[in-house]
């Protein structure tokens, strides 16, 4: 009898996250083949002659890098307390006795029994963690390069233009795939309420991350012979 209520969130469920999971494929092979036809590989690209700026005069632009910087790791850090409130929150959710959900049922589409319910919870608490895992992970590398940047050039130093833009590609990348992994998580939120909503949800948002990520400028620029592919954002 739990598989004939659940028929509408096997079905709409995984066709919202095919649509999510293949805009992200296609969007993986343009920032492959046509990096600067997209907001990710011009990123990718300035980041390379920002951190060669930089360091080529630390004792002037050391300030302008620290406050940029600075932005990055407060945005990061906004949306790991952010992902962490909501963690909590499904936590006390999932451990109580589920009184929440029960005037829910006569308005839910699809599954609402205490399997279903739990696996909703339980997903999206898996999402929100993973998120939240990104976006620590992004301020650690962010705080490295905060502290490197200043470092004068030396014959005998390390700490060159290309191992800090690798370092910042780094937590460019794990903030984006916190963002990513974060607005997934916004269609499952909607699964409480049904999974109509789950694919409506997807569907709407297609479009918006199309222009959000791609740049409308008439030019279909292609990877540069340099490490373009390195420095990827996304990859």
């Amino acid at each position: 009898m739990e598989w004939k209520k659940c028929y509408l969130d096997v079905i709409l469920v995984p066709l919202g996250l095919l649509i999510n999971i293949g805009y992200y494929v296609w969007l993986w092979h343009k920032v492959r083949t046509q990096p600067f036809t997209t907001m990710i590989g011009i990123d990718a690209d300035g980041r390379h002659f920002w951190v060669s700026n930089i360091m080529k005069d630390p004792e002037k632009k050391s300030v302008l890098a620290i406050q940029t910087l600075r932005n990055q790791i407060m945005g990061s850090t906004l949306m790991a307390t952010v992902s962490i409130l909501l963690s909590a929150s499904l936590g006390a959710v999932i451990s109580s006795n589920y009184s929440i959900k029960k005037p829910l049922n006569d308005v839910v589409y699809g599954g609402h029994g205490e399997f279903m319910m739990a696996l909703k919870y339980v997903t999206l608490l898996t999402l929100f963690l993973f998120s939240f895992f990104s976006y620590t992970l992004s301020i650690k590398f962010l705080n490295q390069v905060s502290m490197l940047i200043s470092i004068p050039q030396d014959v005998m130093t390390m700490v060159t233009p290309e191992h800090l833009t690798e370092l910042l590609t780094k937590a460019t990348m794990l903030n984006t795939l916190g963002n990513r992994i974060f607005y997934s998580a916004l269609p499952l939120l909607l699964w409480i309420f049904g999974p109509v909503l789950v694919l409506l949800c997807s569907v709407t948002m297609v479009p918006v991350l199309y222009h959000l990520d791609f740049v409308f400028s008439g030019k279909q620029g292609k990877a540069r012979p340099t490490n373009m592919n390195d420095q990827s954002g996304f990859v």
